[in-house]
């Protein structure tokens, strides 16, 4: 089967600690003909499988280089501190970075967080993943900072996480190719955005011609009356042309008396 014989299909890279399934949902009930896949990739590496082609979009944490990718920025996540559940900060409900100045913290390779000045003092060592900087958090080795949904991917029962609000804050976000912005990566898109099924994606309706408003006068003038209406006009147009034949004279002139009084009579002339 070559390249163009081959069913569409959507590969769709997520970064740890994103939840994709809510969307994959609504994907498979608009297009259940094209199969969409899930490829995790790490934090590190999902920009670059982007450019390379290994994902039409993909869910990312910011910041990245936006060369050639196209970013939507959809959420920010609250950071927080994991701790071992018996560590003094379990006792509280949230902690500045300043409350950490005495304690370890780890810094792992796949850190997300862009700190200006990371609070604490460094380890030893820098550990390789966010996954093995939890099991040292676990052993009592220090401290993590990380996004609140990475210590939730991340859960120990011995472990918990309070949070820490002066802390840099990690950027969720979607992106995809500049160059391959597909009939698929805009329903994707629209699916994110929270488009409806039937949305027009944002084209703009074509002008309707405006109806010419009837003149009332000519709706009156069009529309013969009826019932009620049309005794009563019937009966004034009666009525109007009796008085005019009763106030005129066959000659033209007023006839009849005016006020009850007889009109006066001239005097007859004397025959000589």
């Amino acid at each position: 089967m070559t390249g163009s014989d081959a069913p569409p299909s959507f590969r769709l890279g997520y970064v740890p600690g994103v939840t994709p399934a809510k969307w994959v949902r609504i994907w498979n009930e608009r297009l259940p003909e094209v199969p969409l896949t899930l490829i995790a990739v790490s934090t590190a590496e999902a920009a670059d499988a982007l450019r390379g082609g290994g994902a039409e979009a993909g869910f990312l944490r910011l910041p990245i280089d936006r060369t050639d990718l196209s970013v939507i920025p959809l959420y920010t996540e609250t950071t927080v501190v994991v701790v071992p559940k018996d560590h003094v900060v379990a006792a509280v409900d949230e902690v500045s970075a300043e409350d950490l100045a005495d304690e370890v913290v780890l810094h792992p390779l796949d850190d997300t967080l862009a700190w200006e000045r990371r609070p604490g003092r460094p380890a030893n060592e820098r550990p390789a993943t966010t996954a093995d900087a939890v099991e040292l958090v676990a052993a009592g080795v220090g401290l993590l900072l990380v996004p609140q949904s990475l210590a939730r991917l991340h859960h120990r029962r011995d472990l918990t996480y309070r949070p820490v609000p002066d802390a840099p804050e990690s950027r969720v976000a979607l992106s995809w190719r500049e160059d391959a912005t597909t009939e698929l990566v805009e329903q994707f898109i629209g699916i994110v955005r929270g488009r409806t099924v039937n949305s027009s994606r944002g084209r703009p309706t074509p002008p309707q011609p405006k109806r010419k408003r009837p003149d009332p006068g000519d709706a009156r003038q069009r529309t013969p009356p009826t019932g009620k209406s049309a005794g009563k006009s019937a009966g004034k147009s009666a009525a109007k042309s009796a008085g005019k034949s009763a106030g005129k004279s066959p000659r033209g002139g007023s006839g009849g008396p005016k006020g009850g009084k007889a009109g006066k009579r001239g005097k007859p002339r004397r025959r000589s």
